[in-house]
């Protein structure tokens, strides 16, 4: 048995809260949730748990995104860690957030009434518990810097994606219109898009051809000296 060599010193309780993106209806979604328990029971949160003893921060993030989408592998970030004396009124709570990227077609709705969960507007976010809000800009700066140097944004999509819903996707996150013949010329200059043979009919009546995001290229490229830069 390890001695206890810090049994003179303060404990207190370590959560995780994690900012679950989703990209949908051309905007960017927050999954939030009606907070079930005290203090301060069903009003708007984000969702979480507490890291329990034998799990590191990494485990009980993963935990907490599968027990709310039932998905594995999810792509998800650090975002910083929460530890203001008072944040929390229920007691001496240090929260970690984390962000996490979700495929919304794969989104289980039975989960969404299981736990009263609802997919928010990034621009439309009511006020939440202790500092949610604060979590949620945090979250939205990083991945705003992620996006512009590496392409994670393509977890969004499962496997295939037309480049109007792309540039849709980069406008929301960066909260910002792009130039629609700037970005696809960045885009083909950096070759790292496959071109399928189906198209996207239900935009448009002649419709959009799919593309899908070649890891393989990527990684050529990034070996040729090159920046990933949109």
């Amino acid at each position: 048995m390890s001695a206890n060599y810090y049994q003179n010193n303060v404990r207190f309780l370590i959560a995780v809260d994690c900012i679950i993106f989703g990209f949908r209806k051309k905007e960017l979604h927050v999954l939030l949730t009606r907070r079930p328990v005290e203090p301060l029971k069903n009003e708007w949160s984000l969702m979480g748990g507490f890291m329990e003893e034998k799990e590191s921060l990494t485990q009980a993030a993963e935990k907490v995104l599968y027990r709310y989408t039932q998905q594995k592998g999810i792509y998800m970030e650090q975002v910083g860690a929460y530890g203001e004396v008072d944040r929390d009124s229920g007691g001496r709570v240090v929260s970690v957030a984390f962000y996490a990227l979700v495929q919304t077609e794969k989104f289980n709705t039975s989960l969404a009434r299981k736990f009263d969960a609802r997919w928010i507007n990034i621009n439309d976010l009511p006020e939440m518990v202790f500092d949610h809000n604060r979590m949620v800009g945090d979250a939205l700066m990083l991945l705003q810097y992620k996006a512009s140097k590496e392409p994670v944004i393509f977890n969004f999509f499962d496997g295939k994606f037309t480049l109007p819903s792309l540039q849709d996707l980069y406008e929301t996150i960066y909260q910002m219109p792009l130039d629609k013949r700037n970005f696809r010329k960045k885009l083909a200059t950096m070759n790292i898009l496959d071109k399928l043979e189906i198209k996207d009919k239900e935009s448009s009546k002649r419709g959009a051809f799919y593309y899908s995001f070649n890891q393989e290229k990527y990684a050529a490229f990034l070996q040729s000296g090159k920046r990933f830069s949109l």
